[in-house]
């Protein structure tokens, strides 16, 4: 089932997360990830956004969502992520046909 990471995270030190996305890709890809969205200038459409960046990232699966996150790999880059930005994270699942007239009717 496909699944979907959105994350939003305030940067406070530019050079560090550049350091993060640097080798970011060669560590995404194997793991089937695509790159939806990277947005430093999103469009507030209800209450606050005090972020610098919002990313929306796509995996076929959760297993391979949470392959690439618990990676040696990942895990190498991610500490230059940690260092120099705060923020949060989610996984969702995408709804499949069918699944919202289901959700809706409970």
């Amino acid at each position: 089932m496909t699944v979907y990471i959105i994350a939003r995270f305030k940067i406070h030190d530019r050079a560090g997360y550049d350091r993060y996305e640097k080798n970011f890709f060669e560590v995404f890809e194997p793991y089937g990830g695509t790159m939806l969205s990277v947005d430093e200038e999103p469009t507030i459409l209800q209450g606050e956004f005090d972020f610098t960046r919002s990313v929306l990232l796509e995996f076929p699966s959760a297993e391979q969502a949470m392959a690439w996150m618990t990676s040696p790999e990942y895990q190498e880059i991610a500490k230059h992520r940690l260092e120099a930005s705060i923020g949060n994270a989610i996984m969702v699942k995408k709804l499949e046909t069918g699944e919202l007239q289901e959700h809706l009717a409970k």
